[in-house]
């Protein structure tokens, strides 16, 4: 953590905003973190409280929320949300929007995550992508119930086609991740996308975090 914290503030001393990824944390670690000036920190909650333990083992949604609890606490803004094509009923994805409204105060930035297949993972011959217009209509309905927050596409993005990002785009999206990968998996190259907004007619404030 000493480490991370001294990234934090090297990038910080930049000019830039911060965000982590870090897994679990305790109140005293979400403290430190917010010492060392860290602005977010992406926790999701990934699905429904009912169909969480068909995809996670390792630890419990009451961890996740507790965490996100301490991050809070800590004065550090909150980037949660899940991942859709695991499988799940519509009314988990849902229930997600629904766990995550329901939180003492909404994430100031909501990604919506479309699985994305990874070799040999369990999940990767047994979901389906959810249909485009009831993709649509869960980011209608996460920006219904969470007005404020920045409703993110996320992971899986190369999966969509132009005029499925757009229908996106105007039921409430307000953010894509940029860059030819996301963590350890494929995105759209960034070319794809600012030629996409440009036909749109979109501009984008740039953020990096």
């Amino acid at each position: 953590l000493d480490k991370v914290c001294d990234m934090v503030s090297s990038v910080k001393a930049l000019g830039m905003e911060t965000c982590a990824t870090l897994g679990m944390l305790t109140a005293s670690q979400a403290a430190r973190l917010s010492e060392a000036g860290l602005d977010f920190y992406n926790h999701n909650v990934d699905t429904s409280p009912e169909f969480y333990h068909r995809i996670i083992t390792t630890r419990t949604l009451e961890d996740r929320i507790d965490t996100l609890a301490h991050v809070r606490d800590a004065g550090i803004k909150i980037c949660c949300g899940g991942i859709v094509g695991l499988g799940e009923e519509v009314e988990d994805r849902l229930g997600m929007l629904v766990l995550l409204a329901n939180l003492p105060s909404h994430p100031e930035s909501v990604p919506i995550n479309l699985w994305n297949e990874v070799k040999g993972v369990p999940v990767e011959h047994s979901a389906e992508r959810p249909d485009p217009i009831a993709m649509v209509r869960l980011i209608a309905v996460a920006r219904i119930l969470m007005p404020k927050s920045v409703v993110r596409l996320s992971a899986g993005r190369q999966y969509l086609s132009d005029e499925l990002h757009a229908l996106c785009f105007l039921a409430g999206a307000s953010s894509i991740f940029i860059g030819d990968v996301l963590l350890t998996t494929r995105n759209p190259q960034r070319d794809r996308d600012v030629d996409l907004f440009q036909r749109l007619g979109i501009t984008s404030a740039l953020r990096r975090s």
